[in-house]
């Protein structure tokens, strides 16, 4: 069960899992095919992606800062019915 017990019926399929070609590495290839490829690819997101992604966001923010609110509105009362007194 060491580091040495791979087991036989696994095939390499030619996935990249994690791209192992970083600079200053000296197996370093600059301009790497497969770097290359992905790097032309870009996708735009349309108008209403956008405007999904910004409420969705919009959304968390508002639940991050009424978490936030209630939790001091809550530490004020504590303090005005209990503490002070």
């Amino acid at each position: 069960m060491g580091a040495g017990n791979i087991q036989k019926d696994q095939e390499d399929d030619g996935r990249t899992i994690v791209d192992m070609n970083v600079d200053g590495m000296p197996w370093y290839v600059p301009g790497d095919e497969d770097r290359e490829k992905g790097a032309g690819r870009h996708d735009e997101m349309s108008p209403e992606d956008f405007r999904t992604y910004r409420f969705a966001a919009l959304k968390a923010a508002l639940l991050v800062a009424l978490v936030f609110g209630t939790v001091f509105f809550l530490f004020l009362l504590f303090c005005d019915y209990i503490w002070f007194r």
